[in-house]
């Protein structure tokens, strides 16, 4: 199709990991959406009801962060997906997840996954 909203830097703090001490303290995480979806409609109307409101969609990943707690970040970063296909006009999603502060033995800025589901 060709058409995406790209929501890029969403950053929430999260309880996710596998280590013990990920396991009871929030750290940084930051989270990108790619939305594949027909926006034809809202590119003749000009009317927010005819598109996808990302805003919502932002709100709801964060909530998916803050709210709920998993060992792997493949796991957070396909509930974050399966929240954005929730919404039947959605296409396709790219989902990818980085942890800010990586708790490992070498300088590392980051750590992620990147998924896609149709």
């Amino acid at each position: 199709m060709g058409d995406r909203i790209e929501l890029r830097g969403l950053r929430a703090q999260g309880v996710h990991g596998v280590l013990p001490e990920e396991q009871v303290r929030a750290q940084p995480f930051e989270v990108d959406l790619t939305v594949e979806a027909d926006l034809r409609a809202a590119g003749r109307s000009d009317d927010l009801a005819d598109t996808l409101d990302y805003g919502a969609m932002a709100e709801s990943a964060a909530k998916v962060v803050t709210g709920e707690h998993f060992a792997l970040l493949e796991r957070l970063a396909e509930r974050i997906a399966e929240v954005v296909l929730d919404d039947g006009r959605v296409t396709s999603v790219t989902v990818s997840v980085r942890k800010l502060r990586p708790p490992v033995p070498v300088d590392l800025s980051t750590a992620g996954v990147t998924i896609t589901r149709p």
